[in-house]
């Protein structure tokens, strides 16, 4: 099968989320979607890893590995945001159970317990003032060949302005 690479996405990986939070185990890990940090109380309910193969519109096959991290915005009592190296701890414990790739694909799926769970991508996580802090974005669907040919007519005109198909850079 010639398998369209999923790692060429902008979504990061659990390798370099876990590698950025061993800088400071201790500082507070802070999600923030739709606008908001999670409350203080979340919990991480359940991490799963998927093998997927799939065909897009275009007819072109696809593989790769997915990571989904599940988390209960929730308040509770008087704790406190989870410390990054808690996070590491329970990523750890599941892959003492589930094998889980470094590089694979990683989503995180947030619900309140109330609305329905909704799909993010995680940007980079950055220490802002002492605290992790990672900007969930909501996963939208899309047409893979558009997207790869709108890369492609990019690539094309982002060196030398628009142009007339020769490649203007060589």
């Amino acid at each position: 099968m010639n398998a369209i690479d999923k790692t060429l996405s902008t979504d990061i990986t659990l390798g370099h989320l876990l590698d950025v939070l061993a800088a400071n185990p201790d500082a507070p890990l802070v999600f923030h979607y739709d606008g908001s940090p999670v409350k203080a109380g979340y919990h991480v309910t359940e991490v799963k890893v998927g093998q997927f193969s799939a065909l897009d519109c275009g007819a072109n096959p696809e593989a790769w590995s997915e990571i989904f991290v599940q988390l209960w915005d929730i308040e509770e009592g008087e704790r406190t945001h989870m410390p990054a190296g808690k996070f590491s701890a329970i990523i750890r414990k599941v892959s003492d159970h589930v094998r889980l790739e470094s590089s694979a694909k990683l989503t995180f799926e947030v619900s309140d317990g109330v609305r329905p769970m909704a799909l993010y991508c995680a940007g980079s996580p950055r220490l802002k003032d002492g605290s992790f802090e990672v900007i969930l974005d909501a996963r939208p669907s899309s047409c893979k060949p558009r997207d790869r040919w709108l890369a492609e007519e990019k690539a094309k005109t982002s060196c030398c302005g628009p142009s007339s198909g020769a490649n203007c850079c060589a």
